[in-house]
């Protein structure tokens, strides 16, 4: 995927995924944002070679849960 593709795909992901967060976890959008962008999840999601884009906003849930609770976070094989 080219670079200009990733780009327009980050908002997209981001936006799932902030909203997944508010409705599991009760949060405001806002807070949910910020829980988001200072994720482990999110700097690793934000490097297109990691290929996390790829990822279903459920699989990524789980896995910004999984740091959240566990502080690491342990990548399903896809």
């Amino acid at each position: 995927m080219g670079q200009e593709q990733f780009a327009a795909l980050m908002p997209i992901i981001t936006e799932s995924l902030a909203s997944r967060i508010v409705q599991e976890q009760k949060l405001s959008e806002t807070d949910a944002i910020i829980a988001l962008y200072n994720s482990k999840l999110y700097a690793l999601l934000e490097d297109e070679n990691t290929k996390l884009w790829q990822y279903s906003t459920e699989m990524l849930y789980r896995l910004f849960e999984e740091e959240q609770k566990t502080g690491s976070i342990s990548f399903p094989d896809v």
